[in-house]
């Protein structure tokens, strides 16, 4: 406070703005930067409560995201698998509800642009999820290639033993199985009950899953991959590994086995409860979950009609562009089915090429260590023809890519396969997104159309990187493309416009598809994972309409542009539009 003595002339207001006005604006810069800032920190401690809420239940998602969990104060918690369904769907609303207003208390405009990211992501998944309330007793966590009890041994034979502890955890997530499948198994008695279970078919698909699991005993597979597994922990002596072995062998024929069994048992007793063998269209509330699927499975938001309509327009346009190419060499159509430009190289240089030929269209990224490595042998027919295994965010490492010897990839599938699960596809895209730091909560929601539809997007890509002839690599893409996208109608006229089997066969007759047995086979994979090939193909539609849109800015670059997309980082695909072109 400025004090003026009696015989000092006052200065006027007039010449103390000049001094003042500078130093108030100072001043609101500073504060406004501080409630910035504090917000902020506000927001990251917001964020961080919920990435750990969501690994608090389960021993298996916090191994997989976190190699040291203690960092984040998750080491003491239970060991537990879980449970495979909401057991108070009340209550899950409530914490979803309670979540989403905790988030709208923050003033989005004081957020910085990474939170303000963030936060849009956040309130699309929270809105999302509850508009699903009435509709989760149809959900469904059984499948014969995608449920709980074909995804378990797999990810169980790749439980990283890292410590003593973690060999301890594992034997107890073992013990927890029978526990786990019970909460699965009241679930679908539930389902029973109100006239949601699954087809004759589809449980006799599953059933045999699990037969096939447990039909060598004692000699299951899991006890060979821990052996080997468990040579890698470092400190063991000999006596603390064959106790370990004895404790694994006890576990697998005590919980494990028994577990199938009991699901089996469960399974065969609900048979002739479920009375409908078509889609979800055939179910109360069927289509209403469909485009619920579509938005938090596929983060497409676009009206049916609308996807439906984009699909159709693609594959008009993908025909038209085949036949032009055929029409100007007709004798590309026979090196299509005999073309393996690939031939003889390792699956190493595959991926040595791959890394050189994307850095024309892709950014670049710090050299990453990585390892082929192949199914083990009792696991071949058992997982897909290759996988990525998403390393933890906090080490980012060990980025393995497998490949399963009884799938036969070669030649040019074999590179995009590569393409697809390495570079620029699945390692790439997760690697890139570790070093952008973002918010930790984002690596545990589900954005399933962008990590599978940026995967299969890249292989457009990938297809002429692999190919001599870049029209014969283009006639591969546009083959891939037309089967996706033809999947992927069926998807929505199964499941939204209540195709049945005869209707879907009389469809893809239209494209030569004439054997009623894989017509059945196909509906009935359709059937069982609904909206599983849009993750995949709508994905990519929305990357590619994504970069259409891009490509009529002004300097318009692939670098900057999947740049501007990997920087972003997995989400919804509104989210996506609007951070891209803005």
């Amino acid at each position: 406070m400025l004090l003026l003595q009696k015989n000092q002339k006052k200065l006027s207001a007039k010449k103390l703005l000049p001094l003042i006005l500078p130093f108030l604006f100072l001043a609101g810069i500073w504060l406004g930067v501080f409630a910035s800032q504090k917000t902020d920190r506000e927001f990251d401690s917001y964020t961080r409560s919920l990435f750990v809420s969501q690994l608090s239940g389960s021993t298996l998602s916090l191994h997989y995201t976190l190699a040291d969990p203690a960092a984040w104060d998750l080491d003491r918690q239970e060991v537990s698998l879980g449970s495979a369904v909401a057991e108070d769907p009340a209550a899950l609303r409530s914490f979803l509800e309670n979540s989403r207003s905790l988030l709208e208390s923050f003033p989005y405009e004081s957020l910085s642009r990474e939170n303000q990211l963030t936060y849009d992501i956040l309130h699309l998944f929270f809105d999302t999820e509850l508009s699903a309330e009435n509709e989760y007793i149809l959900a469904e966590v059984l499948s014969p290639a995608l449920g709980i009890q074909a995804q378990l041994p797999s990810l169980l034979a790749e439980y990283t033993l890292r410590s003593e502890k973690d060999v301890i955890d594992y034997l107890n997530l073992l013990r927890d199985i029978p526990s786990y499948f019970e909460t699965i198994i009241d679930f679908e008695k539930e389902k029973a009950d109100r006239g949601y279970f699954m087809s004759d078919a589809t449980a006799d698909r599953i059933i045999d899953q699990c037969s096939d699991f447990i039909s060598s005993g004692d000699n299951n597979y899991l006890n060979a991959v821990f052996s080997e597994n468990l040579e890698q922990v470092p400190g063991l002596d000999e006596t603390q590994k064959e106790n370990s072995l004895r404790l694994h062998r006890d576990a697998v024929k005590h919980y494990v086995l028994p577990a199938y069994e009991n699901l089996i048992s469960a399974l065969t007793s609900l048979k002739g409860s479920g009375t409908n063998e078509n889609g979800l269209y055939y179910l109360s509330g069927g289509r209403a979950y469909y485009t619920y699927l579509l938005k938090s499975s596929c983060g497409i938001y676009d009206s049916v009609e609308e996807l439906q309509t984009r699909l159709a327009n693609q594959l008009l346009a993908d025909y038209k562009e085949i036949r032009a190419i055929l029409e100007e060499d007709p004798s590309l159509a026979a090196s299509l089915l005999q073309e393996n430009s690939q031939s003889g190289r390792t699956p190493e240089q595959i991926l040595s090429s791959l890394q050189e030929q994307i850095k024309k269209d892709f950014p670049e990224i710090s050299d990453v260590a990585y390892e082929v490595k192949y199914i083990h042998e009792d696991l071949k027919e058992h997982l897909s023809p290759a996988f990525y295994l998403t390393p933890p965010i906090d080490t980012g490492s060990p980025n393995l890519i497998y490949l399963n010897p009884d799938s036969r990839l070669r030649g040019i599938e074999l590179y995009t396969t590569l393409a697809h699960e390495g570079f620029p596809g699945h390692l790439y895209q997760s690697q890139f997104f570790l070093s952008k730091d973002h918010p930790a909560v984002r690596h545990t929601l589900n954005m399933g159309g962008y990590v599978e539809g940026w995967a299969t997007y890249i292989e457009s890509y990938a297809y002429l990187y692999g190919s001599k002839n870049q029209q014969l690599g283009r006639l591969h893409w546009l083959n891939r493309a037309m089967n996706l996208c033809l999947y992927s109608l069926l998807d929505i006229g199964i499941h939204y416009y209540g195709w049945t089997c005869e209707k879907a066969a009389k469809y893809l007759e239209n494209f030569g598809v004439s054997d009623r047995a894989v017509c059945r086979e196909i509906f009935q994979i359709i059937v069982e994972d609904p909206a599983n090939y849009l993750k995949y193909y709508g994905g990519c539609l929305k990357f590619m309409d994504l970069k259409e849109e891009a490509s009529r800015q002004e300097d318009f670059h692939p670098i900057d542009f999947h740049e501007k997309v990997l920087e972003t980082g997995p989400c919804q695909f509104p989210i996506l539009e609007k951070y891209v072109l803005q």
